[in-house]
């Protein structure tokens, strides 16, 4: 059975730079204490009406360059993100047209931060089938467009961009090795948007109450994504038959920095070993994930049999993880 491997990776991030001075100066706060608080400098937010296509596409773009796999080769196209351009059609079949990738099926998959590891999992099953070779797996979030820009909590942990990774199969020993994905939906009302659905409509009264953009009960918060960081990492880990000390690289989804030193500590992971971009970036939800493996692939950081540990978790809530010997 083929396992499916990275054949090239992309970024995309908004030129807009919204840096703690701004929004010190907008919050009437210290920046130093955003900082302290989050571990976030920057982050960029997407111009008015760019949706998750206008990232995604362009991070498909590079992924695809990086690969050497045309647009009309690509037979699916998945786009893990919780900020579609609209609720249908989906932003993956606006990506494909875009691409000119003709061939291509596509649909959007929703776990929100979780969904690049939700998406590539989901991947690597049709290569594994056979059914498909050549797979784009897309995750770009707009979080600027669904936050309350009063909202300081929330305001300086988010921002908005997109990644991108080829997938396709290999039979040489490399390629994802073990996936873990879980859920519990009873801590949803720890992150959600509760307006915007079938369930509440956009009234004035609800709008009036801010229910259309997120709402996040901080501390419970922390303390379950903590606990979903180590034990998918831990699991995962547990089906490939290897230690944490078989890690080359770790890339945890980037939430708060003081979430991340925490199961860093738990898991016994060092820092030096773990791709760390929120300080520049802020949280991109789904696109945090394939935004610093891009980076680290550019940097030259990966090489050929490292062992590479992905975990995601978020709201849902969700969590999943990803072994994968480096192609």
């Amino acid at each position: 059975m083929p396992r499916a491997i990275v054949l090239g990776t992309g970024s995309y991030l908004p030129e807009k730079v919204v840096d703690n001075t701004f929004l010190s100066r907008f919050f009437g706060c210290d920046e130093e204490w955003i900082f302290r608080r989050t571990g976030i400098r920057e982050r960029r937010f997407a111009p008015e009406g760019a949706g998750a296509s206008s990232l995604g596409i362009e991070a498909a773009r590079r992924a695809l360059d990086a690969s050497g796999v045309k647009a009309e080769d690509i037979d699916l196209i998945i786009c893990a993100t919780y900020t579609p351009d609209m609720s249908f059609p989906s932003t993956g079949c606006l990506i494909q047209h875009a691409l000119g990738a003709k061939k291509a099926a596509a649909f959007d998959l929703q776990a929100a931060c979780s969904g690049f590891v939700y998406a590539l999992i989901t991947a690597s099953q049709f290569i594994a089938t056979g059914l498909y070779k050549r797979v784009l797996v897309v995750a770009s979030d707009v979080n600027s467009s669904i936050m309350n820009p009063q909202d300081r909590k929330v305001t300086a942990l988010f921002g908005d961009g997109a990644g991108a990774v080829v997938l396709g199969p290999s039979d040489n020993g490399t390629g994802i090795l073990a996936e873990y994905l879980g859920a519990d939906g009873g801590g949803g009302n720890l992150f959600c948007r509760p307006a915007g659905g079938s369930r509440m409509k956009l009234t004035p009264d609800v709008l009036e109450k801010g229910l259309q953009y997120i709402q996040m009960d901080g501390p419970p918060l922390f303390r379950a994504g903590v606990e979903m960081m180590v034990a998918a990492s831990r699991k995962a880990l547990d089906l490939a038959s290897m230690a944490v000390g078989d890690v080359d690289l770790f890339i945890p989804h980037q939430a708060n920095r003081r979430m991340m030193d925490a199961g860093l500590q738990r898991l016994g992971i060092p820092l030096e070993r773990t791709a760390v971009n929120l300080d520049r970036y802020a949280n991109t939800s789904a696109a945090t994930i394939p935004i610093a493996l891009d980076e680290v692939v550019r940097e030259g950081r990966l090489h050929k049999d490292d062992i590479l540990l992905l975990t995601g978790f978020g709201a849902g809530l969700t969590w999943g993880s990803v072994v994968m010997r480096w192609a």
